[in-house]
Formats: structure tokens, C-alpha cells, sequence
């Protein structure tokens, strides 16, 4: 499963540490969820994504609050792609091993 998509980076603070999203569209958290079996720890699930001409793989992870799976951006993609803490971002994401 593939899908693109285009969401606003968010930060979440943990353990004197920030860290860095963006959520999924509901729609396509809603095809994860029915796709992605079983899910791993914290119910993750493995993919590959795109941003820009950084490729990396990672698992997302769902988010009661936001009601969608969320993509952690790492430190050496925002700094590879100029991505500030705020902002918007394309994404390609691919679910593996479904």
C-alpha cells in the first residue's frame, strides 16, 4: 500500500526532548488499520517514506488524540530537507510486510 499526502509537522515534548511529526489523513490511517496485521509494539506499524530526497525507514503510530497514525521525522531528514519545526511537508509513505 502507497499513499502520498501533504500534512503540517507538529511537536511533541517528552523527557525534556522534542520531537517531531506529522498524522496521517484519516482516511488513509483508516486503510492502514485494516491492511497493517497484526501491528507491533504501540500498535506500529513498519513503512518506508519519502520526504523530498530523503528515504528512511521507520514505523508510524496511532494517536488517540488526533485519531490517525503519526510519522516521526528525523532529526537527519528535517536537516537534510530544510525542514523547519513548523511548516507543511509532501510525504510518500509505503506499508510494508502487508
Amino acid at each position: 500500500m502507497r499513499i502520498q499526502f501533504e500534512a503540517e509537522i507538529f511537536r511533541w515534548s517528552a523527557r525534556e526532548q522534542d520531537w517531531y511529526f506529522v498524522a496521517l489523513p484519516e482516511e488513509f490511517s483508516a486503510d492502514v488499520k485494516d491492511v497493517a496485521h497484526p501491528p507491533r509494539g504501540f500498535g506500529a506499524v513498519r513503512v518506508e517514506a519519502v520526504i523530498g530526497s530523503s528515504r528512511w525507514r521507520t514505523s508510524i503510530f496511532p494517536d488517540k488524540q488526533r485519531g490517525a497514525y503519526v510519522l516521526p521525522l528525523k532529526r537527519a531528514v528535517r536537516d537534510a530537507e530544510g525542514v523547519e519545526g513548523a511548516g507543511t511537508v509532501t510525504v510518500e509513505l509505503e506499508v510494508l510486510g502487508v
